[in-house]
């Protein structure tokens, strides 16, 4: 193990990005860390990192040593553990990746009860609703909804959340209540558009088309790139939305949002665990996978 450690200090550099900081997390002088990572340089024979005064990045050949450092550390944690039973403790950091409304309406909710049967797993949660890069930014499993276009991600799907159309009571009042892809069109009904990175052409309204679906780009003026910000649009009444069952039911349950055109719903979203490899999947990421299906089985079809 003793051997590892050059290793495991320049994955922790990479990953916090800063000598400093990751000196810090593993307790250790921040010279012996660039002294490590030098001579592991030097071994392998490439320069892994590159250092300016206010950051520090992975170079390209850093990418790929990078992404096969995680793998052995590991495959060494689980040759560690390979005889443990479910009693042996969880240990280590877990970094994961959530869309931000899921995180936020049900897995932080649920997230004491995992904790608390793991209390020495130190556990990072990103939640956003742009694709994160898993081997860059050093997650370990990453929930996404939608298709996974990445062929070199490995996905396990879970299920589809089911989509709904809405609006506040105040909007439904001013504009009319829609009751076909027709009304939309004719009575200049304004959507609140969605894309996970401002400027790029939004989504726009998805609905049933015969055996598929077609796409109705409806007039707007008001573009967001946040789940939250998204459903507090409709709800201050600035226009249409499509949005998870799972995100607004209960503003549908309370009257702050009304389900309109029932029968033109959205297609169903694909929610998946993704991970960078298939094997050599540590304890703690499959502990995570395992309960987070638990979690978010409720709520899918």
């Amino acid at each position: 193990m003793q051997n590892l450690e050059p290793i495991l200090i320049f994955i922790t550099v990479a990953e916090m990005g800063s000598f400093t900081h990751a000196a810090d997390s593993l307790g250790i002088q921040k010279g012996r860390a660039s002294t490590a990572v030098r001579k592991l340089e030097e071994d392998v024979g490439v320069r892994l990192l590159h250092r300016t005064t206010r950051s520090v990045q992975l170079t390209e050949d850093g990418r790929a040593f990078h992404a096969r450092a995680r793998d052995l550390l590991a495959e060494v944690d689980d040759l560690h553990s390979m005889f443990a039973g479910e009693h042996v403790a969880l240990r280590g950091r877990l970094r994961v990746d959530l869309p931000s409304e899921v995180a936020r309406t049900t897995v932080m909710p649920a997230l004491p009860e995992f904790m608390a049967t793991h209390p020495e797993l130190e556990l990072e949660v990103s939640s956003t609703d742009r694709q994160v890069d898993l081997v860059q930014e050093g997650f370990d499993c990453v929930l996404r909804l939608g298709p996974i276009r990445d062929e070199t991600l490995i996905a396990r799907p879970l299920g589809l959340l089911r989509m709904v159309n809405a609006a506040s009571p105040v909007y439904l009042a001013r504009y009319g209540v829609p009751r076909s892809i027709g009304d939309l069109q004719r009575h200049e009904h304004q959507a609140i558009h969605f894309s996970t990175m401002l400027g790029s052409r939004p989504y726009g309204w998805e609905y049933p088309d015969g055996d598929s679906y077609a796409t109705l780009q409806l007039p707007g003026t008001l573009h967001v790139n946040n789940a939250q910000t998204y459903e507090a649009a409709a709800l201050a009444g600035l226009g249409l939305i499509q949005a998870p069952l799972l995100g607004i039911g209960r503003y549908l349950e309370n009257g702050a949002l009304v389900e309109v055109m029932p029968d033109s719903r959205r297609r169903a979203l694909a929610v998946s665990l993704v991970v960078a490899h298939r094997s050599n999947l540590s304890r703690r990421v499959r502990a995570f996978m395992k309960w987070i299906e638990v979690v978010l089985t409720p709520y899918l079809e």
